[in-house]
């Protein structure tokens, strides 16, 4: 299992994903499942994953790849994609098709094949969209009203966005509710862990801005994760306690 978010904001476009990957509780390894597509000029790309980690790595390698579109007659490729709706088109393709032929392999054998992708990006300095893939291939956008997607072991950081995070909410602040939405869901779920990596990316840049991976020895994040914690404690104590409970004792 992962986590993977993005968050989609009027600045511009935040991406994180986690690293952990297990199969079984003795072997756990690491894994960058945040990857930065687009080679030519004026574009900015990038892929999250999550599920099966076959199906994905599979997913990723074939986005290097030509691909034909269903009723057009060339081949496309990231690289040539007009826009990010046609690429998005292509990530689906390229997931489906992993998805498939890694099905038609393991036959009865009982190995989970589930994946799905985070796509987000900008193509010709327009403004960054975002994408959630369905393993089927099949995909939603994200829009300004719910300005996030989540991908993998998403429920227990879901609250935090969503108290948190609006269309109008600063690139920076989104980072750093996005942390807060991993710190709390790494206290709950032990198949998401460190390191994180983050990326953004900003109308009108063909790079990413920020593309940093955050480990055990990052002092932010430390900070960050303690704040939280004692911030919550805080809270909890300054909340009277109900009327229509049980008298309290002092």
């Amino acid at each position: 299992m992962t986590y993977c978010i993005g968050i989609l904001v009027r600045d511009g476009l935040v991406m994180m994903a986690d690293t952990r990957t297990n199969a079984g509780v003795d072997n756990i390894s690491t894994y960058r499942k945040l990857r930065v597509f687009g080679t030519q000029p004026g574009r900015c790309l990038a892929v999250s994953s999550a599920g099966s980690l076959s199906v994905t790595q599979a997913a990723v390698a074939k986005l290097t790849d030509a691909m034909t579109l269903p009723g057009a007659d060339e081949r496309d490729t990231l690289d040539n994609a007009p826009s990010m709706f046609r690429a998005a088109q292509l990530v689906g393709i390229a997931l489906r098709e992993a998805k498939s032929v890694i099905e038609a392999t393991i036959d009865n054998d009982k190995i989970a094949t589930g994946a799905s992708l985070l796509f987000g990006g900008s193509i010709g300095g327009r403004k960054p969209r975002l994408f959630l893939i369905y393993g089927s291939g099949n995909f939603i956008e994200c829009q300004s009203d719910t300005p996030f997607l989540q991908i993998g072991e998403h429920k227990y950081g879901k609250p935090i966005l969503d108290r948190q995070i609006t269309y109008d909410t600063p690139i920076a602040e989104a980072i750093k509710v996005g942390l807060i939405s991993f710190s709390s869901t790494m206290r709950s779920n032990l198949a998401v862990g460190l390191p994180i990596d983050l990326l953004t990316i900003e109308p009108g840049c063909s790079e990413p801005g920020l593309n940093h991976r955050i480990d055990h020895e990052d002092a932010y994040y430390r900070e960050l994760d303690d704040r939280w914690g004692a911030a919550l404690q805080a809270a909890q104590r300054e909340i009277p306690t109900p009327p229509y409970g049980p008298p309290q004792v002092i």
